[in-house]
């Protein structure tokens, strides 16, 4: 990397990771950031990487000893068959850490012993044990799935690799005056901006930190959004205020690439600093629900939907694949609810 850097294992909250350090300049932070999955800990007071076998090599770990050593070469071609499918780096990243995870739990194995009751013995004995999450299970299945595809002479059919049960959960939706509340909270005219914006076009995170000044189209009161979930590109419509916010954040800022930058020119906006962006937010608006910024995006759904918004729109609006997904929404809609009259009302309950 021609950084004087220090790398070394490390656990951070019961996964493995790459601690690295290094003296605290400016361009040697930027290219740090570049890396799939580094993440900055205040804990270890160092940017850390996921514990993978690339980045082993990358950074000449010494005294370590992987337990996967032996199954390095398959990990490492299953890595370049993602990229060549151009999966996103962090759906290659969450893809490594679900089969790493599993693989190890089985590391006395080798790849053509595993058979379809480890999978079972590994959701039984590691993933219910500690407590993981179905979503969890699910990223391991996917993984797990793909990764045995790619091998050959495996005794596991990927077929019978079952999911596990979706768990029906209703999105978290604020009302509009919570929304209200929490944007007018920002005095910073950048983090004013990049929070309306997030609600006003019910951006995911991923897609407001890699919005560049040219995806915004103003006199056709368009955003576009390249490259998004699933490869998509769409656009989305602009409201006038936003339009007008907008260029009162880019007259005072100037950015040179991406819309939002971070504090050096040309560097793009972490996720950490937007996510601490909406916590100042919440604390000015004294909010006390765990709000993330994807509620804004649920909420912008909803509210679409209250105002009377097609669902079809909705769908194209957001990015959705299948119209299932976006109609989650009728169930926290309030508008028909609301109508309803209670029984209750009726009884003489003094």
């Amino acid at each position: 990397m021609g950084i004087p850097w220090k790398a070394e294992l490390a656990k951070l909250r019961g996964e493995k990771r790459i601690a690295v350090y290094f003296p605290n300049k400016s361009e040697f932070v930027i290219r740090m950031r570049k890396l799939p999955g580094a993440k900055w800990s205040n804990t270890l007071n160092a940017w850390h990487l996921p514990d993978t076998v690339e980045y082993r090599e990358k950074f000449k770990i010494e005294g370590s000893v992987d337990p996967l050593s032996s199954k390095s070469k398959e990990i490492g071609e299953f890595q370049l068959w993602l990229r060549s499918k151009r999966y996103s780096e962090n759906t290659i990243e969450t893809y490594l850490n679900a089969l790493i995870s599993f693989l190890t739990f089985h590391q006395d194995k080798s790849i053509a012993e595993i058979s379809n009751a480890d999978v079972i013995l590994y959701n039984n004995n590691f993933l219910l044990k500690n407590g993981l999450s179905a979503s969890y299970q699910n990223q391991v299945v996917n993984a797990i799935k793909l990764f045995f595809k790619t091998q050959m002479q495996v005794r596991l059919n990927p077929d019978l690799v079952h999911r596990p049960k979706r768990a029906h959960v209703l999105p978290n939706v604020l009302s509009k005056e919570e929304i209200k509340l929490i944007l007018n909270s920002p005095k910073n005219i950048k983090h004013k901006a990049m929070l309306c914006l997030l609600y006003s076009c019910g951006l995911r995170r991923s897609e407001i930190l890699n919005l560049k000044i040219t995806h915004v189209d103003s006199k056709r009161k368009l955003l576009i959004i390249k490259q998004a979930k699933g490869k998509k590109d769409r656009v989305v419509p602009l409201s006038e205020k936003i339009i007008f916010q907008l260029q009162e954040y880019y007259k005072l800022y100037r950015p040179k690439i991406w819309l939002f930058e971070g504090q050096y020119p040309g560097e793009q906006y972490s996720e950490r600093s937007l996510a601490s962006v909406l916590k100042q937010a919440l604390s000015i608006a004294k909010i006390k629900k765990p709000v993330s910024l994807h509620w804004l995006r649920h909420s912008y759904a909803t509210h679409l939907l209250e105002n009377g918004t097609d669902l079809r729109y909705i769908q194209e609006i957001l990015g959705h694949k299948s119209s299932k997904t976006t109609e989650i929404y009728t169930h926290v809609s309030t508008k028909s609810l609301q109508n309803i009259k209670s029984p209750f009302d009726d009884l003489d309950i003094e």
